[in-house]
C-alpha cells in the first residue's frame, strides 16, 4: 500500500476549496500535534473538480482525544466509533485511522463479525496505510496531508480516478460480506461521479445482492435517499435493477414487476425524472412523493385483489391496502411515520381528484398536500390516456380566477371584517360606536 504523492503543484485542491469548519479541525489536530488527513469522497471530488458537500478528517488521534480537543465534540457509533465536532448544523466527522481486525487492540472495543461475515462492531486502529487498505473503492483511499498539503493515493486510487473506474479494494466477495451496503455504495458512485464497475467488482453483487436484507430497514432508508435523492435517480434506478439490488430494497414493487407490468416500472423511472429535474433546478423534493410512486402498483395491486377475492367497496380495500403495503415495506426499508403519513395522503388524494361534483373541488384546494397529489396524478396521466381530461381539468380549475370562480364568495368577503383589526369598524373603516347603555333603575325599597 505505498502511497503515489502528488505535491501541491501537482494537484489542483485549493484550500479556499475545503470548509472553514474543515480547515479548522485540521489545523487543530496538527497544531496538537496530531497527522490530520481530508480524506475520502471530499478528495475525490476536489480533484473531479466538483464542490464536495461533506469533509471528512482522518487522523490518528483516538476518538477520546479528538474529544479533548474540542468543546463541542461528541463521539458517536457502536459499529464505527466516530468523532463529531459540531459547528451549529455543520458536522465534521473525524475518524481515527482504522487497523487489521487481527492487530493488538488497545481501545476497550473489539472487532466482531456475523455468521455471515458482516463486520458488527469493528474499533481497531491502526495505520494511514492500514486505514487505507480498509477503505471500500480505490477512489476512496485518497488523503490530502494538512501539513505540507501533498495529496496521498493509495492502492492506485489517482490511476483509477484519472480512467473513471470503480475498483474495489480487496476481495470483493468478503468485502461485501462486512458490508452488503457496499453493493448499493458501488452503484451510487457509479452513476452520481459516471465511473464504469470494474468487472472484478460488480462479478459477486448479484449473487450476494439478498445480503441487503441483514441490514437494519433505518440504515437503508438513509441508503435509499442517498441513492434516489443526489440527481442521478433514473440511472441509479437501472443500475439497482440490472444488479438485481432493486428487490431487496422495495420487495412489495419488484413482485409487482415481476408478473410482467412493466408500466409500473415506466412510472417510476417518470417519477425518478422529475425528481432528478426538480433537483437539477434546485427545487424542493421530499421522499414521501418518491416512496408514494415506488409502492403505487402494490397499492393499486392489492386494493383490486381485495375488491376481487374479498368483497370489499373500493374504499376499504384501497385503506386495508395502503396499510398492508406500507406494513410489510417497512420491514426491508424503514420509512419514518412523518413520510408515510404523507404518502398515505398523496394516494388517498388520487380517489378524491375524481370527485369534481359542488364545492369537493374548492375544499380539496385548501388539503394541505394538495399540491403533491395533483403532481402525482399529473404523472400518471402521462402513462394512463383515461386521466388525461382530469388533470387538464385540475390545471384549468387551479388557473382559474378565483373571483370568476366565486362571485358570491367576492360579495361576501366584501362585508366581512378584512382582518381581526378591522373588526368593530364600518364600512368606511370609521369605527362604530357602541349603542350607550342605560343605567338600572334601582328597586325602591
Amino acid at each position: 500500500m505505498q502511497p503515489v504523492v502528488l505535491t501541491r503543484d501537482q494537484h489542483g485542491i485549493s484550500r479556499r476549496q475545503i470548509s472553514e469548519n474543515a480547515l479548522k479541525v485540521l489545523y487543530r489536530l496538527n497544531k496538537a500535534g496530531f497527522d490530520a488527513y481530508l480524506v475520502g469522497g471530499g478528495v475525490r471530488d476536489l480533484l473531479l473538480g466538483r464542490q464536495p458537500k461533506d469533509f471528512d478528517v482522518a487522523t490518528n488521534a483516538t476518538p477520546e482525544q479528538v474529544k479533548g480537543l474540542f468543546s463541542n465534540c461528541r463521539l458517536v457509533g457502536r459499529r464505527f466509533r466516530l468523532a463529531h465536532v459540531l459547528f451549529g448544523r455543520d458536522v465534521i466527522e473525524v475518524a481515527t485511522f482504522r487497523g487489521h481486525h487481527h492487530s493488538v487492540n488497545t481501545s476497550k472495543h473489539i472487532s466482531a463479525r456475523s455468521k455471515e461475515g458482516m463486520l458488527l462492531r469493528d474499533n481497531v486502529y491502526g495505520t494511514i496505510e492500514e486505514d487505507a487498505e480498509r477503505r471500500d473503492f480505490t477512489v476512496n483511499a485518497l488523503y490530502y496531508n494538512i501539513a505540507d498539503f501533498t495529496v496521498h493515493g493509495f492502492a492506485g486510487g489517482l490511476a483509477d480516478l484519472e480512467a473513471r473506474r470503480l475498483e474495489l479494494i480487496g476481495d470483493p466477495q468478503t468485502r461485501y460480506r462486512e458490508d452488503p451496503v457496499r453493493m448499493l455504495r458501488a452503484v451510487r458512485f457509479s452513476a452520481k461521479l459516471g465511473l464504469s464497475i470494474s468487472p472484478r467488482t460488480e462479478a459477486p453483487i448479484k449473487e450476494l445482492a439478498p445480503l441487503l436484507t441483514d441490514i437494519p430497514p433505518a440504515r437503508l432508508f438513509e441508503e435509499t435517499l442517498k441513492l434516489l435523492l443526489a440527481g442521478q435517480g433514473v440511472e441509479t434506478y437501472r443500475q439497482l435493477q440490472h444488479y438485481g439490488l432493486f428487490a431487496p430494497l422495495f420487495p412489495e414493487a419488484a413482485e409487482v414487476m415481476g408478473r410482467g407490468n412493466n408500466r409500473y416500472g415506466r412510472f417510476i423511472e417518470l417519477a425518478l425524472a422529475n425528481t432528478d429535474e426538480r433537483i437539477a433546478q434546485d427545487q424542493r423534493v421530499t421522499p414521501a412523493f418518491l416512496y408514494a410512486a415506488l409502492l403505487w402498483g402494490p397499492v393499486e395491486t392489492r386494493t383490486q385483489e381485495f375488491v376481487n377475492e374479498g368483497g370489499l367497496g373500493y374504499h376499504d380495500a384501497f385503506m386495508l391496502a395502503a396499510d398492508d403495503v406500507i406494513g410489510r415495506q417497512v420491514k426491508s426499508v424503514a420509512i419514518p411515520r412523518r413520510f408515510s403519513t404523507v404518502v398515505r395522503d398523496i394516494w388517498q388524494l388520487q380517489d378524491r381528484l375524481t370527485k369534481r361534483a359542488g364545492k369537493r373541488p374548492f375544499r380539496l384546494l385548501e388539503h394541505p398536500k394538495f399540491r403533491a397529489g395533483y403532481d402525482f396524478l399529473l404523472l400518471r396521466a402521462e402513462l394512463d390516456p383515461r386521466l388525461k381530461e382530469l388533470a387538464e381539468w385540475w390545471t384549468e380549475f387551479q388557473q382559474a380566477n378565483p373571483v370568476e370562480r366565486h362571485p358570491a364568495e367576492r360579495h361576501s368577503a366584501e362585508r366581512q371584517p378584512q382582518s381581526r383589526n378591522d373588526e368593530g369598524k364600518d364600512g368606511g373603516g370609521r369605527k362604530r360606536k357602541r349603542p350607550r347603555r342605560r343605567p338600572r333603575r334601582r328597586k325602591e325599597s
